[in-house]
């Protein structure tokens, strides 16, 4: 065996001279190098804004939801979603480790854990699509994956059942995220509330601004609203399609004293909400967009053209510590656990 670059560019196809994320196809021989893992994977949780896509393109039927995933592996030799841009994480099996790192990694042949680095980076192989979880952007499959000599990991806790954590560590860079941008005392925005990262990032949110800071969730229908009040936060739910800006501000400043957030948190798994999120800011504000459905042009040029001097933080899924973040949450709210079993595990 050979020892290849630890960011995977021995991998990349084409283009060459790209990192692994970027290139369009990379190879997904599963022969690994020496500073390499397999992995023997049990399922994919596809990126909310990817999987959207792809159903909505296969009309939400099953079997071409699983021809269109099988093509773009077979393809790209990884999940990227090709209009997205984005993956999603993996949950799987160490199967081997390569003897340069065997040494050095805490992991042990056997080990169940979760990736948690994007899997349009991920050499993949698919051999079978066993099932498809749509309410949950699951894909259950028999198949194979690398990690990289650089790729992060997380094992599987002991305390609670693998699909509970595997759907929160596939989120785990929002809430995170949000313990590190919210202060005591501020007003937040956040949009998308009802989803994994979304319910996660609530509770976050309410416990880093006490009791005299003001946590508005922003949802898109009652069924969200709903899911919602079963966390009971001490949060304001609103109804509102998070596409239309003005009326996302106005219903903000309604919610705020008629004063403008401090901190916007987009996590919202469809276009054209960047507005929706920059408007309701402050000046010195900041808005977090951890959607992969967030256009940084439309970002960038909408905040310059309403005169918006605020932070714009790209979608990082990686800050540290997300993952014992994130899992701690689950372990910290009852009731958010609850939702999170019945939803997703």
């Amino acid at each position: 065996m050979n020892k290849g670059c630890k960011y995977g560019t021995h991998r990349v196809m084409e283009p060459k001279g790209v990192l692994p994320q970027p290139a369009t196809k990379i190879s997904n021989d599963m022969d690994i190098f020496d500073n390499e893992i397999l992995i023997d994977v049990q399922a994919l949780n596809i990126d909310s804004a990817s999987f959207k896509q792809i159903d909505e393109e296969a009309g939400h039927d099953i079997e071409k939801i699983k021809a269109k995933i099988i093509e773009i592996v077979a393809a790209r030799g990884k999940m990227q979603n090709p209009v997205t841009g984005s993956g999603g994480m993996l949950i799987g099996t160490v199967e081997k480790i390569g003897e340069a790192i065997e040494k050095t990694t805490e992991l042990k042949v056997g080990d169940k854990i979760s990736t948690l680095v994007s899997l349009s980076l991920t050499p993949l192989k698919i051999y079978e699509i066993i099932d498809i979880k749509p309410d949950i952007d699951r894909v259950v499959i028999k198949g194979k994956a690398i990690l990289f000599e650089s790729g992060l990991y997380a094992k599987l806790p002991k305390d609670m059942d693998e699909n509970l954590a595997l759907a929160a560590l596939d989120v785990a860079g929002a809430p995170a995220q949000v313990a590190k941008l919210v202060k005591p005392g501020q007003a937040v925005l956040l949009l998308g509330a009802s989803g994994k990262s979304g319910m996660l990032s609530c509770y976050e949110a309410v416990k880093r601004v006490g009791p005299t800071g003001n946590v508005i969730a922003i949802v898109r229908n009652e069924q969200g609203a709903a899911k919602l009040r079963r966390l009971g936060l001490r949060m304001q739910i609103v109804i509102c399609d998070a596409r239309e800006a003005i009326n996302v501000m106005n219903t903000t400043l309604a919610h705020n004293n008629g004063c403008e957030v401090d901190v916007a948190i987009n996590m919202v798994n469809v276009p054209s909400t960047e507005m929706s999120t920059i408007l309701p800011v402050k000046d010195d504000g900041v808005v977090y967009f951890f959607s992969m459905a967030t256009s940084f042009t439309k970002a960038a040029l909408g905040a310059e053209g309403v005169g918006k001097d605020i932070t714009m933080i790209v979608g990082n899924g990686y800050t540290k510590g997300h993952a014992e973040i994130t899992l701690e949450e689950l372990r910290e709210n009852e009731s958010l656990r609850k939702v999170f079993e019945e939803l997703y595990v």
